[in-house]
C-alpha cells in the first residue's frame, strides 16, 4: 500500500476540491487523486455562472429557486434534495466570493446576475462568461493554502472493497508506471461526467465515466442513467460548448429562413426556456429542413460589440477559433449535443454517502436528483459546491470516528494479474476503433429523440463491442505515460455505462425531460413512471429496477414555458 489516509477524494474537480477542503477543515487527513492536474479539470469549462437566489436584482427566493428547479426536472428530482441546494447555496456563492472568486458586478457593487432558462428571476452569479474557470482557480488556491496532498496524473481503476466497505483505491500512475493502492477510511467519488459516450459533446476527453463505472463494478447503483442532457448550443462539428449565457444576455436562436422558431415551441420563454424543450425544438427543426448544415444559428449581433466583448468574450474567442466566425459580425452555427449527465452513483443527499459504507459521491458522477430529467443552466456549479462540501463534512465525520484501513493484499494481487493479461496481450483489435463506433452509435441512436427500434439496435451493438472489447489490445507495453492503456481502461468503463443507460431507456416508456419518445410514448406517464430508475450490475449485464421519487410541496403540473 503506497499511504492511507483517513478521506481520499477522486476527482479534483469543483466537486472533488471542495469537498477536500472541508474534510481537511474538520480536521481529517486529506488527499486528492486526479488523471489530470486539478485546475484542468473539466469544471473549468462551465461557463455561464453558478445559481443563487441572492436576490440582488430581484425579489428572488430559495423556494423560487427550489419551484423553478423541480418543475424543470420534470417531476423526477427529489424535492428534499432540491430545497437543501437552494436553500444553501446563497451561504457557499459569498463563501466562493470571500476566497476571492471575482464575479462580475452591477454598477452598485453587488454579484451581478444574469436571466437562465426556466428560471424565474435573474439568479445566475457569472465571472463572465468563464465561471468555472475562475471557480476552480479558487479552489486550487484553497488546496494549496492548506497543502492537501495531491497524487496528480493518477488513474483510478478500482475500488477498494474489505469488509463491506470501501478501503481505498487502486490507480494507475501514470508519471511513473505501476499499480499503487491509496487506503483510506472513506472514499468521495468526484469523477464527473460520461459525455464521451457521444461524438458531439462538450465534455473534455477526460470525462468517461470513471467513478460512475467504479461504483456500478463494486456493487453500487446508479440511477436514472437514461437521463443524458443534450445542450442545446454547441460549436458544429466539435461540440465545443456555446454558453447559455448568451441567450442570458439576449441572443436570438434563427433557423434557415432567419425565423425566431422558438415561439412556436416556447412562446413565452423563448430563447430562455428549459434546454430539453430548446434542444428538441432545434431538432425538428434540422429534421425538417430548416437548418444550415445540420445547424441552427444563434444570433448575438444585435447586443452590439461592446457588450459581447465585456460578458460574452471567451465565446467570441471560442466561435472564432473554432468555427471562424465572429459573432459580432456574423451569427454562430450551433446543434444539441451531449452535455451532462443527470443520472450517477445513487446517492443520499444528506451525507452525499452511497448504500456502500465509506463511499460517498459528489458533482455530475453522484446522482442526489436536484436535477431529475432535466438540469437547469448554473445548477451544476451549484450542485459541486453545495454537495461536494456535504459529502466531504460526511466523510471526514465518519474517517474520523473510525480507526483501520484494511487492504487485503489478495485484491493488489488479483489486480496486478488482470493488468499484466491486458498487457501481454499482443493480438487483438486497438481501443480506438471501438470507442469511435460506441461514440458515433450512441449519438445516432439514443440522441435527443429515442425510438424503441433504434435503442434496441444500439443495445445489440454495444453487446458487440463488449464481446470485442474482450480482446482489446494495447500497442504499448510501457510504464510511462502509457495512454495507451488508460484508454482501454476508460472504454470498459463507457462500455458498460452505455449498457446501463440503454436497459434504463428502453424501459421508461414515457417522454420526460431529456429522454423524449415522440413517436411512442409522446406524453410524460406519471402514474407509472415518476420514479428514477435503478440499475444495478449482476454477473455481466445490468438489471433494471426502480426507486420513488421523494416530494415535498410541489405537485406535479404539465411543464410549460
Amino acid at each position: 500500500m503506497e499511504a492511507t489516509h483517513d478521506v481520499l477524494v477522486v476527482g479534483a474537480g469543483c466537486a472533488g476540491m471542495r469537498a477536500a477542503i472541508e474534510a481537511h477543515d474538520l480536521g481529517a487527513d486529506v488527499a486528492l487523486l486526479s488523471k489530470i492536474h486539478p485546475v484542468r479539470s473539466h469544471s473549468g469549462a462551465a461557463e455561464g455562472g453558478i445559481n443563487a437566489a441572492l436576490g440582488n436584482a430581484s425579489e428572488d427566493s430559495p423556494e423560487e429557486h427550489a419551484y423553478d428547479t423541480v418543475k424543470g426536472s420534470d417531476y423526477l428530482g427529489d424535492q428534499d434534495a432540491i430545497e437543501i441546494l437552494c436553500d444553501e447555496a446563497p451561504g457557499d456563492v459569498y463563501q466562493l466570493e470571500h476566497w476571492g472568486a471575482v464575479f462580475s458586478r452591477t454598477e452598485d457593487g453587488r454579484i451581478a446576475q444574469r436571466p437562465f432558462g426556466a428560471a424565474g428571476e435573474p439568479r445566475t452569479a457569472y465571472a463572465a462568461d468563464i465561471t468555472g474557470h475562475v471557480l476552480i482557480h479558487v479552489l486550487y488556491e484553497q488546496v494549496m493554502k492548506r497543502q492537501l496532498q495531491v497524487y496528480e496524473e493518477f488513474f483510478a481503476w478500482k475500488l477498494v472493497i474489505d469488509d463491506d466497505r470501501c478501503q481505498g483505491v487502486i490507480a494507475w500512475d501514470l508519471l511513473n508506471g505501476g499499480l499503487k493502492t491509496i487506503g483510506a477510511k472513506t472514499v468521495v467519488l468526484a469523477t464527473g461526467g460520461a459525455g464521451r459516450l457521444y461524438t458531439g459533446t462538450t465534455n473534455a476527453y477526460a470525462c468517461t465515466g470513471d467513478g460512475m463505472a467504479m461504483a456500478l463494478r463494486a456493487g453500487v447503483p446508479l440511477k436514472d442513467m437514461e437521463m443524458m442532457q443534450f445542450h442545446p448550443t454547441t460549436l458544429a462539428p466539435t461540440g465545443v460548448l456555446i454558453t447559455e449565457g448568451c441567450r442570458g444576455e439576449g441572443a436570438y436562436l434563427l433557423n434557415s429562413e432567419g425565423d425566431r422558431f422558438l415561439k412556436n415551441y416556447a412562446p413565452n420563454a423563448m430563447e430562455l426556456a428549459s434546454r430539453d424543450v430548446i434542444s428538441r425544438a432545434e431538432q425538428v427543426e434540422i429534421d425538417e429542413g430548416r437548418g444550415v448544415d445540420g445547424n441552427v444559428l444563434l444570433d448575438l449581433r444585435h447586443l452590439g460589440a461592446e457588450k459581447i466583448l465585456e460578458r460574452l468574450h471567451g465565446t467570441r474567442e471560442l466561435s472564432m477559433t473554432f468555427a471562424g466566425v465572429d459573432p459580432i459580425q456574423e451569427p454562430i452555427p450551433v446543434r444539441p449535443g451531449a452535455h451532462y449527465h443527470m443520472g450517477g452513483v445513487d446517492t443520499d443527499h444528506e451525507l452525499g454517502a452511497t448504500e456502500l459504507e465509506g463511499l460517498y459521491a459528489a458533482g455530475e458522477c453522484a446522482c442526489v436528483s436536484v436535477h431529475g430529467a432535466n438540469r437547469l443552466g448554473g445548477n451544476a456549479l451549484m450542485e459541486t459546491i453545495t454537495y461536494g462540501r456535504r459529502a466531504g463534512a460526511a466523510a471526514a465525520d465518519w474517517a474520523l470516528t473510525h480507526t483501520t484501513v484494511a487492504v487485503p493484499p489478495s485484491i493488489e494481487a488479483d489486480s496486478q494479474r488482470e493488468l499484466k493479461a491486458l498487457l501481454d496481450r499482443s493480438e487483438g483489435e486497438r481501443p480506438w476503433q471501438m470507442r469511435d463506433e460506441l461514440a458515433k452509435t450512441m449519438h445516432e441512436n439514443f440522441g435527443v429523440f429515442r425510438r424503441e427500434n433504434q435503442m434496441k439496435e444500439q443495445e445489440r451493438i454495444v453487446g458487440y463491442l463488449r464481446e470485442r472489447y474482450e480482446n482489446v489490445v494495447v500497442d504499448d507495453k510501457g510504464e510511462v505515460f502509457n495512454n495507451d492503456l488508460t484508454q482501454a481502461l476508460e472504454l470498459g468503463f463507457l462500455l458498460e455505462l452505455a449498457a446501463c443507460m440503454l436497459v434504463a431507456g428502453l424501459e421508461r416508456k414515457e417522454s420526460r425531460g431529456a429522454h423524449a419518445r415522440p413517436y411512442d410514448y409522446p406524453d410524460r406517464d406519471d402514474e407509472k413512471f415518476m420514479k428514477h430508475t435503478i440499475v444495478r450490475w449482476v454477473g455481466d449485464h445490468p438489471v433494471l429496477d426502480w426507486k420513488p421519487v421523494t416530494m415535498t410541496k410541489w405537485q406535479p403540473q404539465e411543464r410549460k414555458y
